[in-house]
C-alpha cells in the first residue's frame, strides 16, 4: 500500500493513540487532534484492563512499560458487605495465558505512556484543537480546524469519546443513555494485603469495590442508583462517597478513612450505546466509545475499543482500497463481539436494579469471557 495514505485521527484518548501508533507503523501519514491542552494526562483514577486489552497493549510495543506501572492479579473475591469473603474465582486469561488476567493501574499512567507512544510514532500531534467541519468527496475528506487551517485526508477515524461531535457530524442519531446506576471513583494508597478486586453485594450501594494499581495505590468505587448531578455539590462529592462507603468492611475501613478530599473523588453515571447498521458514513469511521460504551460490570471498555484501533487498522494497513466495503467489513467484524459485550454489561447491572435475587451472574460473565479469549 502507497505510504503517501494520510488518515485524521479525531481524539487522543486510548483508541485514538492505539490507532496512530499502529498505522504509523504500517507506514500510513498520520495527525491527530486533540481537544484538550493536557492531552488528558492527568484525567481518571484507576483502569482495569483485562487481557485482551493487555493483548493490544502488547502489540503497540507498551507492554513492559504497563507491566512495570499497573498491578497483574488473576482472580476477583466476592465478599458480603461486612467484609467476609464468599468466593473467589480465578479469571479467565483472555489476552492468553501469557498475560495476566488483568491489570489495574491508574489511568494517567496509561495515558501517559500511549502519549510518549504516539510521540515517539512520529505523528503530527494538535492539541488544545477541534475539527470545525468535514467535506467529504469520493477520494478523500477535508477537515477543517477551530484554528483556521484545513487539511485533506484519505480516510478520519473518530475516536472522539462517549459524546463524540464527529458522530453527529456524519449524520449518525444513535446516542448514550442512562442505564439507571451511577459510580463514585477515587484514588487511594493500597493497603499491604490488598492484592485483587473484590466485589461486595448489598448493603447501601449496589456494589462496593476496589482494584489494586499499582505498589501503593488502589482506586475503590461504589456503584448506586443515578442521581441528578446538579443535586450534589462537587465540594461534597468526598462525603457521599464516604457515606456509601462506611458501611463496608474487610479493607473498606481503611479506604474511606482516606476519603477526605473531594476533587479526588469523580461521579459519573453508566451510559449505553450501540451504533448499529454500519460504523462509518462514506472515508469517516467511529472507533472506540464514539462508537459503543458500556457500564463497567465487566471491565471491558477499554479492551473493546483497544480491540477497535487493531482490528481497523490492520485491516487498513492489508487493504488495496479504501472504500465502503472494507469499514463495512469492520463493523460487521466488530459487531458482532462488542455487541454481546455491551448487552452482558447492561443486562448485570439491570438484574441488581430489578432485585433478581437468582440472575446467573457468574454464568454470564464466564460465558462472554470465554469468548473474549478468541482473537477478536
Amino acid at each position: 500500500m502507497s505510504t503517501t495514505r494520510t488518515v485524521l485521527v479525531v481524539g487522543g484518548g486510548a483508541t485514538g493513540n492505539a490507532a496512530v501508533v499502529l498505522l504509523r507503523r504500517a507506514g500510513i501519514g498520520v495527525d491527530l487532534v486533540e481537544a484538550k491542552d493536557d492531552w488528558n494526562a492527568t484525567a481518571g483514577s484507576g483502569i482495569t484492563l483485562q487481557g485482551n486489552a493487555l493483548r493490544v497493549l502488547r502489540e503497540l510495543g507498551v507492554w513492559e512499560r504497563v507491566q512495570e506501572s499497573g498491578y497483574g492479579f488473576d482472580s476477583v473475591g466476592i465478599a458480603a458487605p461486612d467484609g467476609t469473603v464468599l468466593h473467589v474465582a480465578h479469571d479467565v486469561r483472555t489476552g492468553g495465558d501469557d498475560l495476566p488476567a488483568t491489570i489495574g493501574m491508574q489511568r494517567p499512567h496509561l495515558q501517559q505512556i500511549l502519549i510518549d507512544a504516539v510521540r515517539a510514532s512520529g505523528a503530527r500531534v494538535r492539541l488544545g484543537c477541534r475539527v470545525e467541519s468535514f467535506v467529504q468527496d469520493a477520494d478523500g475528506v477535508t477537515a477543517r480546524f477551530t484554528d483556521g487551517t484545513e487539511n485533506r485526508y484519505d480516510l478520519v477515524i473518530a475516536a472522539d469519546g462517549m459524546g463524540s461531535t464527529t458522530r453527529a457530524a456524519i449524520g449518525i442519531t444513535a446516542e448514550p443513555e442512562p442505564t439507571g446506576m451511577a459510580i463514585w471513583r477515587v484514588a487511594a494508597p493500597r493497603p499491604p494485603a490488598l492484592t485483587r478486586t473484590d466485589l461486595a453485594y448489598g448493603g447501601p450501594a449496589y456494589i462496593a469495590g476496589y482494584c489494586p494499581t499499582g505498589e501503593d495505590t488502589i482506586y475503590a468505587y461504589v456503584v448506586e442508583a443515578n442521581r441528578d448531578r446538579a443535586s450534589i455539590p462537587a465540594d461534597r462529592y468526598a462525603d457521599e462517597m464516604r457515606a456509601l462507603a462506611s458501611a463496608y468492611g474487610g479493607f473498606w475501613p481503611e479506604i474511606t478513612a482516606t476519603i477526605t478530599d473531594p476533587a479526588k473523588v469523580n461521579y459519573t453515571w453508566f451510559d449505553r450505546l450501540l451504533v448499529e447498521g454500519s460504523w462509518h458514513r462514506g472515508r469517516i469511521v467511529l472507533a472506540g466509545d464514539a462508537a459503543h460504551c458500556c457500564p463497567p460490570t465487566l471491565a471491558q471498555g477499554a479492551a473493546l475499543s483497544l480491540e477497535d484501533a487493531w482490528v481497523l487498522t490492520g485491516m487498513l494497513a492489508a487493504a488495496d482500497s479504501w472504500d465502503d466495503a472494507l469499514l463495512q467489513a469492520y463493523y460487521e467484524r466488530r459487531i458482532t463481539r462488542v455487541g454481546p459485550v455491551v448487552e452482558a454489561s447492561v443486562q448485570i447491572g439491570r438484574w441488581q436494579l430489578d432485585g433478581v435475587r437468582d440472575a446467573d451472574v457468574p454464568g454470564l460473565m464466564g460465558r462472554t469471557m470465554t469468548m473474549l479469549r478468541e482473537l477478536p
